[in-house]
């Protein structure tokens, strides 16, 4: 069994656990009742769940709560500040993911991906199962799997309708470990309106480990009214992970809505805010 398949099954676990607490998080459950829930024992699960996200349960259980997020806010506000006064049109960002978005042509916006080439497969990541798609200029989507693998294919097909697709599942493994397990940098070509782009590239200023809320990205945008346009563009994002839309929050602190799973969401800024201390 490869690294990124034992990560994927363990995320399963993890993400059970996770949903239990998430239910309960309320009436603050023990180590002994979730390690219960999942039938597994308590020194194992901790062991387990420490070394997959980076933090003990009863740590992780501590960052679900409002005043947690909303500290993490301020703290990334004055950061997403000086990032974003760099310039939107630069495509270089303050820390350690070296990439560049690529839009694609007008041409190739207009007629929905028409004779560009595209290879897909899917695989494993330590966050579940992925669908990836590459071009010969860079990755144009990575979507997570939770049993939709069909409904996760048709938004692809969605964005590159009229592509010229061929499936390739170990070049999809090789990109995957390329990047989960090697950090490797990959150029992102995206579809999207410039509005759109403006926004993705917003997120990608955003720190690993650090969170951020739609009206601070309205706001450097310069358009403090379109809390809303930002949140649609958010969702619209076709490279999750890369494009980290996972790291924006409501203003209130509440962990809002994630194309590929609420937990998910949890999982990455807990690994994330642990790595980040390292």
């Amino acid at each position: 069994m490869n690294d990124l398949v034992e990560k994927s099954q363990t995320y399963k676990k993890i993400e059970k656990a996770i949903n239990y607490i998430d239910e309960n998080f309320k009436d603050q459950p023990t180590l002994e009742e979730i390690s219960e829930h999942i039938n597994m024992s308590k020194y194992h699960f901790s062991r387990v769940f420490k070394e997959y996200v980076g933090v003990t349960p009863i740590q992780f259980l501590q960052t679900l709560t409002l005043n947690y997020a909303k500290e993490h806010l301020k703290e990334s506000k004055s950061i997403l500040d000086s990032s974003l006064d760099l310039g939107l049109s630069s495509t270089s960002r303050l820390h350690d993911l070296f990439v560049n978005i690529i839009g694609v042509t007008p041409k190739e916006y207009k007629e929905s991906g028409l004779d560009v080439e595209i290879t897909y497969g899917y695989g494993s990541t330590p966050f579940g199962e992925a669908l990836i798609a590459f071009t010969k200029r860079g990755i144009c989507y990575l979507g997570f799997i939770d049993n939709n693998e069909e409904a996760v294919f048709s938004r692809f097909m969605d964005v590159w309708e009229k592509a010229t697709l061929k499936k390739d599942d170990k070049k999809a493994h090789e990109y995957l470990n390329d990047i989960f397990l090697k950090n490797k940098k990959y150029d992102l070509v995206v579809k999207g309106t410039n509005f759109q782009i403006n926004v993705w590239r917003a997120l990608m200023n955003i720190p690993d480990g650090l969170i951020s809320s739609y009206q601070d990205i309205a706001d450097k945008l310069e358009k403090p009214k379109a809390v809303r346009a930002v949140a649609s563009a958010i969702g619209s994002n076709h490279i999750g992970f890369l494009i980290p839309c996972h790291r924006v929050i409501a203003k209130s602190g509440a962990m809002s809505g994630y194309r590929w799973g609420i937990q998910r969401k949890k999982i990455l800024l807990a690994y994330e805010d642990f790595n980040k201390k390292k």
